[in-house]
């Protein structure tokens, strides 16, 4: 077991450290890591370049996150594992994807915040309950005007998922986990909400793309 447990957090954290920004560096030119707020995640790609550059790199982080999933799920039904131990692994593999997004060696462990790719591994365990919470993230953000309200609410959803349809309590220990993660990501955001300097989205549906004028 301890074997499948370090092969499902490796091999989702080399997942997670294939960057959507990577990808909107090539296109664009601007590695958004060292500008805005120096991130290398969909919201500050769509700060920096805008709202479509940020549904791109957007798109990519929540691929990357529900591959690993369903990937690994294929994988697992060769094998004779109990429902417990499959729903573990499927969280940790998915855990290891945001482990790999948030903090990829290239990058000095230094990368994103995960929710794109939290959203593409909810989709994977469940796609309705993935759809649900992706759907309440957006309105909480659009309602609020903060993206990051959106996350926490998120976050939510995918404790739901470990709790049921998911078995046993490493789900749950492992949402519990990536949550204090996501609240320690975003502290920096929850800080600039409070000070009044946090970008809001309607701010990033105005911003142009790169090279517009």
């Amino acid at each position: 077991m301890i074997l499948w447990i370090a092969f499902a957090l490796f091999s989702g954290y080399l997942i997670g450290c294939l960057h959507g920004s990577s990808l909107a560096q090539l296109l664009s030119g601007v590695n958004v890591k060292k500008e805005g707020v120096k991130n290398s995640g969909a919201s500050n790609a769509a700060i920096v370049l805008g709202w479509k550059y940020g549904a791109l790199v957007a798109f990519w982080d929540i691929l990357k996150g529900a591959l690993a999933v369903v990937g690994f799920r294929l994988l697992l039904n060769s094998f004779s594992l109990s429902d417990d131990t499959v729903w573990m692994l499927l969280f940790l593999v998915g855990a290891g994807v945001i482990f790999g997004h948030n903090f990829p060696f290239y990058m000095n462990f230094d990368g994103g915040k995960g929710t794109a790719s939290v959203i593409g591994a909810m989709l994977a365990l469940d796609w309705k309950l993935g759809l649900a919470g992706g759907l309440l993230l957006v309105l909480a953000a659009l309602v609020t005007n903060y993206l990051v309200i959106g996350v926490l609410v998120l976050y939510g959803m995918f404790f739901a998922i470990a709790y049921w349809p998911a078995e046993g309590i490493y789900p749950v220990a492992t949402a519990f986990a990536l949550f204090a993660m996501a609240v320690w990501k975003h502290l920096e955001n929850i800080i600039r909400i409070k000070d009044g300097t946090e970008t809001k989205v309607s701010a990033v549906f105005r911003k142009k793309p790169a090279g517009s004028t």
